[in-house]
């Protein structure tokens, strides 16, 4: 695939694109002050088809989908809906335009009903008395349950949303923006917190909207759905258009070296013998052991208990853990401080939990390491600038300006520099939980290398993910979690991929 920064001239339409399109976006440019966020971008998706958008953070993937969206409006260029031109001023613009998103943050109102969520905003009205009008309920209900069934959602929708899980929302979103007769549906990160079983059945909704003729336009950092799912695939760099390609003209890799300039790196681990345990787990319910040397996964279903167990093995669960440590060393974590004070470190899967965000970079990699930089009456300035240069430098945080406030960084930055604190205190064991949610690629393949370099230099991880690929190609060992207990166990050396991790948890139900 081209790396060039101007559109690969071997990009040829799907068949899907031979139809009528309904979005077409012609040189489209986007300013914010001096920095470029679109410059001359074509873009199109047909009735019909899945056409992929995919970018590393601040390639102008947002800024597109806002325009579209009526959030920002263009510099200049042109956008048709259905072969009309079209400006839209606000979301609801936009929607009445015939197009909507489905945000990674879905806006619910969990104390209102499914019915009265799907229906909010445009409910059935009838005139009680014939002169007072009120909500249509009866009609409500019944509109809310036959948009669900289409969606292969039974549930009772008078029930409120609140009882419904993430991926149960998602489609209750879907519902209503079908019930609006939308026909161009942009989605977010769609399967960011979905489990494997829901992330099939979103794509078999998908697949039904697409058959029906509805334009998708899908943005995810997870390349190997893009793959599988998408019939074109559009990458943005740095603002501009640099590919379009067919489905089966290309792959991961060649969509790593698209958005990045870079040839992709093989990033299977070598299969090598674990070192000594550092960390083992007293317990006799799903205890785990984690070696020198050692990337220990964990997968499980939503509910599995998974993340529990990361968080407990930092003192942050429910109930105090007793662990042995390297060197035959016993301690029970009842709080974070025991954990920080025996080498363990966690990047939570929440990053606000891991950051002051208020706070700077600076404050931020320094807090765990106060006794390192001075005493409790004098701060070593000439030593933390060197720590905090120095960690910025390893894991490439940008902006390099350790004075900016962590709630201002890119989600792949703010996760650098909670491993940051962790690098900068020299910890034995990282407990990591989804630690590239919703990063973009190359931020994701810059913490897996610093991951590998932590375990070569003798660390141990212990990773939680519901991406499989990402387990499948980082860990040397992936037990499978249910119901708090490990059920299953597959090992790199009898040949681990995302299929075989997958089957170990569909055994586990």
């Amino acid at each position: 695939m081209s790396s060039s920064a101007g559109p690969d001239s071997r990009s040829t339409p799907s068949p899907a694109a031979s139809h009528r399109d309904a979005v077409r976006v012609r040189a489209l440019s986007k300013a914010f002050g001096a920095t470029q966020a679109l410059n001359q971008v074509d873009f199109s998706v047909a009735l019909g088809e899945i056409h992929a958008l995919v970018g590393e953070n601040g390639a102008g993937k947002s800024t597109l989908i806002r325009i579209l969206s009526g959030i920002h409006r263009p510099d200049s260029g042109s956008i048709e809906v259905i072969g009309q031109p079209a400006q839209f001023n606000s979301p609801r613009e936009a929607i009445a335009g015939g197009i909507v998103t489905i945000p990674q943050e879905l806006r619910m109102v969990p104390a209102l009903s499914i019915a009265e969520n799907l229906t909010l905003g445009s409910p059935p009205m009838t005139r009680r008395l014939g002169v007072l009008p009120s909500i249509d309920r009866r009609r409500m209900n019944a509109e809310a349950s036959e948009h669900l069934s289409r969606l292969n959602l039974d549930v009772d929708v008078r029930q409120p949303i609140r009882t419904l899980n993430f991926a149960e929302q998602q489609l209750v979103a879907i519902g209503k923006a079908l019930r609006r007769q939308c026909r161009v549906f942009i989605l977010d990160e769609p399967t960011a917190a979905l489990e494997a079983r829901e992330i099939d059945r979103l794509f078999a909704v998908l697949a039904q909207m697409k058959a029906a003729g509805t334009a998708i336009i899908y943005i995810s950092h997870r390349l190997d759905e893009i793959v599988t799912l998408a019939d074109r695939c559009t990458v943005l760099r740095d603002g501009r258009l640099v590919t379009v390609r067919a489905r089966g003209e290309f792959e991961v890799a060649d969509l790593i070296e698209a958005m990045t300039g870079r040839v992709a790196e093989d990033e299977q681990s070598d299969v090598r013998a674990p070192g000594a345990a550092l960390l083992s787990e007293q317990s006799p319910h799903a205890p785990i052991q984690l070696h020198a040397g050692q990337t220990l996964g964990i997968a499980g279903l939503l509910g599995s208990g998974a993340d529990q167990k990361v968080r407990g093995l930092f003192g942050a669960g429910p109930e105090p853990v007793a662990v042995q440590l390297a060197g035959s060393t016993g301690a029970v974590l009842t709080q974070p401080i025991d954990a920080i004070a025996h080498g363990i470190g966690l990047v939570p899967g929440t990053r606000s939990l891991g950051l002051v965000l208020n706070q700077s970079v600076r404050d931020n990699i320094l807090l765990p390491n106060l006794n390192q930089i001075g005493s409790a009456f004098r701060i070593d300035r000439a030593r933390t600038d060197a720590l905090v240069n120095e960690m910025m430098d390893l894991l490439d945080i940008r902006p390099r300006r350790p004075e900016i406030r962590a709630g201002a960084l890119s989600g792949g930055n703010q996760q650098k520099v909670i491993l940051a604190k962790w690098l900068a205190r020299r910890v034995s064991v990282l407990l990591l939980d989804e630690p590239t949610h919703g990063i973009d690629i190359a931020a994701k393949m810059h913490v897996h290398a610093l991951i590998r370099r932590f375990t070569q230099n003798g660390g141990g991880v212990l990773v939680s993910s519901s991406d499989l690929g990402e387990l499948a190609r980082l860990c040397d060992s992936v037990l499978a979690m249910r119901e708090r207990a490990i059920v299953g166990r597959v090992e790199r050396a009898d040949g681990m991929n995302e299929a075989r991790l997958r089957a170990a948890l569909e055994r586990t139900r």
